[in-house]
């Protein structure tokens, strides 16, 4: 049977692209459908529709102020059913029960007129109209977050130089992750106000780290994320060494975490020689750095628990927490670690500790020490679930984590998998209950004499989701929760080191 491809174009009908993730997955969730994306109308997401087979329009039909749903369904009642539900969430208000429509400016400047105190525009639009936003904002005086991807490289450097002239931040493009006077914007955790401020290039070890000091007794003053460019050569870290002066003057903030893949030598020199200008203590944690040379003030951290420890001076996190599993050693043959991630720098965090104890690791997003997937015969693998081969046409897996079931289950029936690792990432934006869609999926899939599987929470209590809840769906269905991502990677290691039953 045939399945029937569904669209639709809402000519000049804008919504942020996390609004749309989320309309995408309850779409896809229904009965009867095989995929659904409803997507902004420009030239780069028309191709990754087509490329999901979700298109059968034309792409010169659209505009990068439409937005297109595409639905594969079964049948055609079932795609229509589809469509005329999601014309209807498109439709509902935000808050039913309120006048939305007294409150939704078209444009920045409106915007600024309604709330004249801001000083911060978080911009989600399509990735060609973005630039063009972040530029009117700047030159409003307003500091920016530019949520959305897809910014040219050329675009994101002359943003940044532009805004370093007015004195102003730019966060990103591609900056998924920030904690601004105590409101987690875009994917962050509700964590409390402290004195420790985090400047970072990655959205889930800024979540994290907060996550963990949270943990630790301590509190965030700031945590500025800068985007996953910002330390190359190109760049030259513009936004990090801004934000490394604004919290160095900043009162409410005592000691400063920096958080990133390793930089560019050149940006590093530069970090470097800013730590140093410091009167602040400084962690430091380039994830599968080697040889980092730091200044008196600065500590380096190896794995994002040792940078919250260290900020936190020396507090352990899962202390006591043990490493050998309740069941026993692995079955015979099963000597393989898997690792699905939905966190880039998770993912980056556990091929470093295989590789500081000198166990082969392959992934499709390697640290430098690692090898490119498939490259090494018996390595481990540790697969980043959140770049565009995976999320092309569907949403991130920290908001629709069926992204990674078919691969969890290939992995759950390999008879050479002995750990599969996972993280689960919690927060504001992400998918509602993520340990009960990761349970189902486990207890459906593992077969008997099946792979140990280990995870770890990113998370606090005060989020919508409740990490203690979340662990406690983990555990009932037999996965290993440990403290951390850290933790986890040595719990998998513990694993595959323990001499065969």
């Amino acid at each position: 049977m045939s399945a029937t491809v569904l669209n639709h174009v809402r000519k000049g009908f804008y919504l942020d692209s996390v609004a749309l993730m989320r309309l995408s997955r309850t779409i896809a969730n229904m009965d009867g459908i095989e995929e659904a994306a409803l997507m902004m109308g420009t030239p780069a997401n028309m191709r990754i529709m087509a490329d999901a087979g979700l298109l059968e329009i034309s792409a010169h039909k659209t505009e990068g102020g439409d937005l297109v749903i595409g639905i594969r369904a079964r049948s055609a009642n079932a795609a229509h059913a589809a469509l005329a539900e999601a014309n209807t969430m498109l439709d509902r208000p935000a808050n039913p029960g309120r006048d939305q429509q007294a409150w939704r400016p078209r444009t920045i400047s409106a915007a600024r007129q309604s709330m004249p105190e801001a000083n911060l525009a978080l911009i989600s639009v399509p990735g060609d109209f973005a630039a063009a936003e972040a530029r009117k904002a700047l030159r409003d005086s307003l500091n920016v977050m530019i949520f959305s991807d897809n910014v040219t490289l050329e675009d994101e450097i002359a943003l940044k130089r532009e805004a370093r002239d007015f004195g102003l931040l730019v966060m990103g493009p591609d900056c998924g992750t920030a904690i601004i006077n105590g409101q987690p914007l875009a994917f962050a955790n509700k964590v409390p106000r402290g004195d420790i401020g985090i400047v970072g290039a990655s959205g889930t070890g800024i979540q994290e780290v907060s996550c963990l000091i949270a943990r630790g007794g301590g509190g965030i003053s700031q945590a500025i994320g800068v985007g996953g460019r910002d330390l190359s050569e190109e760049v030259g870290g513009i936004t990090t060494l801004m934000a490394l002066d604004a919290l160095d003057q900043d009162p409410n903030t005592g000691q400063i975490i920096l958080i990133s893949k390793p930089p560019a030598r050149s940006v590093a020199s530069r970090i470097t020689e800013r730590i140093a200008a410091s009167s602040k203590a400084h962690t430091v944690c380039f994830i599968g750095a080697e040889n980092v040379e730091l200044p008196d003030n600065a500590t380096l951290a190896v794995t994002l628990t040792e940078a919250a420890e260290t900020a936190l001076g020396g507090v352990r996190i899962g202390e006591g927490f043990g490493y050998l599993a309740p069941d026993g050693p692995l079955p015979p043959g099963r000597r393989q670690v898997r690792g699905l991630f939905s966190g880039g720098t998770l993912c980056a965090e556990a091929q470093a500790i295989f590789r500081s104890r000198g166990q082969p690791v392959s992934s499709n997003a390697p640290i430098p020490s690692a090898s490119h997937l498939g490259k090494v015969n018996k390595a481990h693998t540790m697969i980043d679930l959140g770049v565009d081969e995976f999320t092309r046409g569907r949403p991130h897996p920290m908001i629709d984590p069926t992204v990674r079931d078919m691969a969890l289950a290939e992995a759950l029936e390999d008879p050479s998998t002995g750990v599969i690792l996972l993280d689960v990432v919690i927060g504001y934006g992400a998918h509602s209950d993520p340990a009960g869609h990761l349970a189902g999926v486990v207890g459906t899939n593992r077969p008997a004499d099946g792979p140990a599987v280990v995870a770890s929470v990113t998370g606090t209590d005060d989020d919508p989701q409740i990490r203690s809840r979340q662990i406690a769906t983990l555990e009932t269905a037999g996965i290993l929760v440990a403290p951390s991502n850290a933790t986890a990677a040595l719990l998998a290691l513990a694993h595959i080191q323990t001499p065969a039953r």
